[in-house]
């Protein structure tokens, strides 16, 4: 890279810009009257949040990264996103001590596809292994010759560990060490029940590296006990911790759920198959439960992080792999988990980063995961890989210098569906073949087809994301 974006560019303004989207939030006078963040049907900021503004004028050493991810969680699970039911405070100080997205969006509609995009700054489809929606099996991963923010943050001088959820492939043939994290704890498959750690073939799910680890507790516990313990060692170097929680991905258990969680083991180790995905399970306020859990162990982490004296130059960054499932609170989204509706890929997402960045600002600009693997790269001083080209654009100026975001468009891809975002406008086609045009701005719930009103449109959006997917790997012919 030719500059760093830890001191302002020669190049910028003298006066940093706001994003032409950054004006359009208001504070929801009814929810600011009962002490509420808007629903988001329009995009309304929570009260107290002003219009994002880049701090161009600050400097630092280059941050540690605490990129921490739910699963399953949807876009208004939280109390700050809308959720008239959950609670969860530590991440609403979290937005409150950062930038809180509106239009951010994961890279794909489930788990390890998302996951791909992340750690490769790619679209899934760009690899083998990313076409898997999600990986079911040990037939493909994660290449350990393919770059990744990991292995580009550590040859720029990182120490990097990954805690949690990989999801990424399975042992031998992958795993976080293979791929450019110094340590993993955590585990390999897409869901394990809380207690036992078994997976969804019934194997036992719980490593420390590439070994088996034996720990009964509840697993929400574990992942923030060996967070805490990493961020309070002595570093001599900055740090990435990819911290990957399984809360809130079913099975519906919480924690002292013991009953439940061995009536689900006795059906895994009985041989009933799709056991773990405890479908006569779950409710509205188990998964509060879950959420909520989550929001504690955000807190516990970042309380570490204060205590450890490092808050100021780290940044966090917390967001959900995919949108909700079941029980999971979207409003005013159309659509879920496994869907390229909003819901299925609009994600909260909060950052904060207390040496460059001021707290209580929210941003309407659309963004989505691979555009954070450039970012993080540059703040950290990493220099991609010219032989895999990015396809996420690093929002580093626009953060931390008040560059303006152009116009740009944001690509999806799943098996029997297509979307692609340009500015408001929403191009997308579901399993019934139908081609849909949306104007986000006025309709986030996806309900107004505009298609027959401003046919041109269509037709380009809709030859954008062929000429995009013309580039990608072709999905394998099922069984």
């Amino acid at each position: 890279m030719s500059s760093s974006p830890l001191s302002p560019s020669a190049s910028s303004s003298s006066s940093p810009k706001l994003s032409r989207r950054a004006f359009a939030g208001v504070v929801s006078a009814t929810a600011a009257a009962v002490g509420l963040p808007a629903a988001g049907a329009e995009a309304a900021d929570a009260p107290g949040e002003q219009p994002f503004r880049a701090a161009a004028h600050r400097r630092s050493r280059r941050p540690n990264i605490l990129f921490i991810l739910g699963d399953d969680l949807g876009w208004a699970d939280l109390s700050v996103y809308g959720s008239p039911h959950i609670k969860t405070p530590h991440l609403d100080r979290l937005a409150r001590q950062g930038v809180r997205f509106t239009d951010a969006y994961s890279g794909s509609a489930t788990c390890s596809p998302t996951r791909f995009s992340l750690y490769t700054g790619r679209f899934p489809g760009r690899t083998e292994g990313g076409l898997a929606e999600p990986i079911a099996d040990k037939s493909t991963g994660l290449e350990p010759t393919h770059p990744t923010l990991a292995s580009l943050l550590r040859d720029a001088g990182y120490a990097t560990a990954l805690i949690g959820k990989w999801h990424c492939g399975y042992l031998p043939d992958h795993s976080p060490t293979k791929s450019g994290w110094d340590e993993f704890f955590g585990n390999f498959g897409g869901a394990l029940e809380y207690y036992s750690k078994l997976g969804l073939g019934g194997e036992y799910d719980l490593y420390e590296g590439d070994v088996a680890y034996k720990d009964l507790r509840y697993y929400t516990r574990i992942l923030t006990e060996r967070a805490g313990e990493y961020i309070r060692r002595e570093h001599g170097r900055p740090w990435l911790l990819n911290l990957n929680f399984t809360t809130p991905h079913w099975p519906w258990i919480a924690e002292g759920d013991e009953e439940e969680s061995a009536e689900i083991v006795r059906r895994i180790k009985a041989g009933e198959k799709g056991a773990l995905w405890h479908q006569d399970g779950g409710s509205v306020a188990k998964y509060t439960q879950l959420v909520q859990d989550l929001d504690r162990s955000v807190g516990e982490v970042l309380r570490a992080l204060k205590a450890s004296g490092q808050e100021r130059d780290t940044l966090v960054f917390f967001a959900s792999d995919n949108g909700g499932e079941r029980f999971s609170y979207n409003w005013p989204l159309s659509g879920g988990k496994g869907s390229l509706k909003e819901g299925g890929i609009r994600v909260p997402t909060l950052v904060r980063w207390p040496a460059r960045i001021d707290g209580g600002q929210v941003s309407h600009e659309p963004v989505f995961t691979p555009d954070w693997t450039a970012t993080l790269l540059e703040i950290g001083g990493a220099r991609p890989d010219a032989a895999y080209p990015l396809d996420g654009t690093s929002l580093a100026p626009y953060l931390l210098q008040g560059a303006e975001l152009a116009e740009r468009e944001l690509f999806w891809r799943v098996r029997g569906e297509r979307a692609l975002r340009r500015g408001e406008w929403k191009y997308y086609r579901g399993k019934d073949g139908a081609d849909q045009l949306f104007h986000l701005a006025e309709d986030q719930r996806e309900q107004a087809d505009r298609a027959t009103a401003r046919p041109g449109l269509l037709a380009e959006l809709r030859a954008a994301w062929e000429r995009t997917d013309g580039e990608l790997l072709p999905y394998p012919a099922r069984p």
